[in-house]
């Protein structure tokens, strides 16, 4: 199977969180970065943001300027359509959020959920 362009996926990422992945791309020198999903935690899914040099097979490929973001099909069909990932920071933290409409439930801690 050959890894997929990604024309229609309905993913988007805003500004902010296409700055902090082309920063980061830059930073640790790889090609892209790989979203997915896991079962874990007390909801059922946890988000998986990593750093790649490639997709893996049957990966959508969505191109930014500065890097890739690889998506695992898998994922995006189970909990990913959708999604919006946004960067936040204030004062004392900063992360990716994920608005997902797929989401049912999540954990107290929130990094967890369900779909």
């Amino acid at each position: 199977m050959q890894n997929k362009q990604a024309m229609k996926l309905d993913i988007h990422l805003t500004d902010a969180a296409i700055a902090r992945m082309r920063e980061q791309s830059l930073k640790q020198d790889c090609a892209g970065i790989r979203l997915s999903v896991k079962e874990t935690g007390c909801s059922g899914m946890e988000y998986v943001v990593d750093f790649s040099d490639t997709p893996k097979t049957g990966d959508f490929v969505l191109p930014f300027d500065g890097f890739s973001l690889y998506v695992d099909a898998g994922s995006y069909e189970k909990a990913l359509k959708g999604l919006t990932m946004d960067f936040q920071q204030d004062a004392l933290s900063s992360g990716f959020v994920f608005i997902n409409p797929n989401k049912k439930g999540e954990c107290g801690c929130g990094v967890s959920f369900s779909v």
